[in-house]
């Protein structure tokens, strides 16, 4: 048959099948790439090139061409292997290949797109076929710095380690006798699945599971201590997921775990009672999500401080009562002269510098609290004393503890507030690279961006 016919008859066949759930390598098409740096690809491209036309690509719209990459690198094999562990359910709806592909990371700073086996559910485990995954600026901390991911003990680089944790997904098989999920169900995940036998882990606290990082024991953090969610499968335990209903779309589900973040820290360690005044500090995502929950819940005021005018406008339509940029007036001023000169009662500190956590200790009234949801980079000089002076009381968060995602996804469901106001950027995940430059550099003022494993066909032949 000649090459053009094959061609044609390709296309039509990937149209009606979708891509995705099927996407498998041909012969070796693997891509290199260090996001501060140049793409290299593998021989077969030439070759793939003419397998697919490329849409024409608007100049603003980088997305185009992660859609492309995807079909060039992805395309289906007809004969492979089918994936059908022992004990695992699956569906003739829903085939799941015995491969897949999937990002890891190399060195510092270096992702390699590899091909890699499906992973096997156990016991009370599913597995999840990844339709989108947002970006968290901790993904970019790990691909850089390493930390705080840990994998065999160490750092996470050239260990066939896959990043990436705030991601949703369909059901795509269970573990031997799991029935709480059905296959094709829309889920979002959280991070953490503690070991379920250490102190922490029963008091509902696994986000601080004292086996953390041994998942010979049973503790994951998908993206942090196991694999994550740069790729089209992952592995979940049933207690960290939450069905995504039909309403809601699945980059707006991907934000479930910002909120369940926020959540974790205002209600589960704060203890926030509707009437109390919260204070964040730090337009990010995590920061405008605080806002939104802070107000759903019932604060009054919140007051949400930053130096980024059209974030902070972003805060104002998801429930800030006041906004302060700290380039032009006094943060710690204001707060005072609208809380009756005492302070707030809760201050949520998303920025991590130096500055801003001194901000937080003197905004803070007598036994107030703050809750410590950065990562700072440097070691910071703070007023303890201050502290101490009036009874304050300073806890970290790390992740989205005793089912937090879960009271998130109900009051995004309920439309209680409009999580998808940070979201400003979509890709395909076969342009993971750029993608993570966007939120990495905040290119076009990027919050949330969130790359796509799903229906890419669609978005092609959208785009024609």
């Amino acid at each position: 048959m000649p090459r053009r016919d094959q061609c044609q008859r390709q296309q039509r066949k990937d149209k009606a099948d979708g891509l995705h759930g099927r996407l498998r390598s041909g012969r070796g098409c693997d891509a290199d790439f260090n996001i501060n740096g140049a793409t290299k690809y593998r021989p077969r491209m030439k070759v793939l090139r003419r397998l697919l036309p490329c849409s024409k690509q608007p100049t603003s719209d980088r997305m185009l061409a992660g859609v492309r990459h995807f079909a060039l690198g992805w395309l289906p094999k007809e004969d492979a292997p089918m994936y059908q562990p022992p004990g695992v359910k699956t569906s003739p709806d829903l085939a799941v290949p015995d491969l897949m592909k999937a990002w890891v990371l190399g060195d510092p700073d270096q992702l390699l797109l590899r091909e890699k086996p499906t992973p096997v559910p156990s016991r009370a485990e599913v597995l999840v076929r990844i339709d989108a995954v947002a970006i968290c600026a901790t993904d970019l901390e790990i691909i850089h710095a390493g930390s705080p991911a840990s994998i065999q003990g160490g750092a996470p680089f050239n260990k066939n380690f896959t990043p990436g944790h705030e991601y949703m997904g369909t059901v795509a098989a269970l573990g031997p006798d799991v029935d709480e999920f059905r296959i094709g169900e829309r889920v979002s995940v959280e991070i953490h699945a503690g070991c379920g036998q250490c102190k922490r882990c029963r008091q509902g606290m696994y986000t601080s599971c004292l086996n953390y990082g041994k998942p010979e024991k049973g503790h994951r953090a998908n993206g942090f201590t196991t694999d994550g969610g740069f790729a089209e499968y992952a592995v979940n335990h049933i207690n960290t997921l939450a069905r995504v209903p039909d309403t809601m779309s699945d980059a707006e589900a991907t934000l479930v775990v910002t909120a369940g973040t926020s959540m974790y820290g205002l209600t589960e360690l704060g203890g926030l009672v509707a009437g109390e005044s919260v204070v964040v500090i730090g337009p990010g995502p995590i920061g405008l999500l605080a806002v939104a929950v802070a107000k759903a819940l019932g604060a009054s005021p919140v007051i949400l401080t930053g130096t980024r005018n059209k974030r902070l406008a972003i805060g104002g339509e998801l429930g800030a009562d006041r906004v302060i940029n700290i380039n032009d007036e006094d943060a710690v001023e204001v707060v005072r002269q609208l809380t009756g000169g005492i302070g707030a009662d809760y201050v949520v500190e998303c920025a991590g510098t130096e500055a801003t956590l001194n901000q937080a200790i003197h905004m803070t009234n007598r036994g107030g609290k703050i809750c410590l949801a950065a990562f700072p980079h440097e070691a910071a000089t703070l007023d303890i004393a201050h502290l101490v002076r009036n009874n304050i009381y300073a806890y970290g968060i790390r992740g989205e503890g005793k089912s937090a995602t879960h009271r998130a996804m109900e009051l995004m469901a309920a439309k209680r507030f409009d999580a998808t106001r940070i979201h400003t950027h979509t890709f395909a995940l076969a342009d993971l690279p750029t993608a993570l430059r966007y939120a990495r550099d905040r290119v076009d003022d990027a919050i949330k961006v969130v790359v796509t494993n799903r229906k890419a066909d669609a978005i092609a032949s959208a785009a024609e």
